[in-house]
């Protein structure tokens, strides 16, 4: 989440600076985001991985992506680190 938090931190700023507008001007980001029509980067760093994650579920060449995708450990217990 932090580096969510950062990306649309960066964002916002670019935005701000795209308008010619600083934080003094006390604009909310909402009437930002109106302004310049551009989406939210979380939204598109969600879309795009599950674009990639598609992508790489459908391969049907062989690579290592998708084994690791179905790997299952010998003993039967399968951890993802959260």
């Amino acid at each position: 989440m932090g580096l969510i938090r950062r990306l649309r931190f960066t964002h916002r700023a670019m935005e701000r600076a795209m308008l010619g507008v600083s934080l003094r001007d006390q604009i909310r980001n909402e009437e930002i985001r109106r302004r310049t029509r551009v989406t939210d980067i979380a939204r598109q760093v969600t879309k795009l991985k599950w674009q990639w994650a598609g992508h790489i579920a459908r391969r049907t060449d062989g690579r290592w992506g998708l084994k690791v995708l179905e790997w299952r450990p010998r003993t039967g217990k399968h951890v993802v680190d959260g």
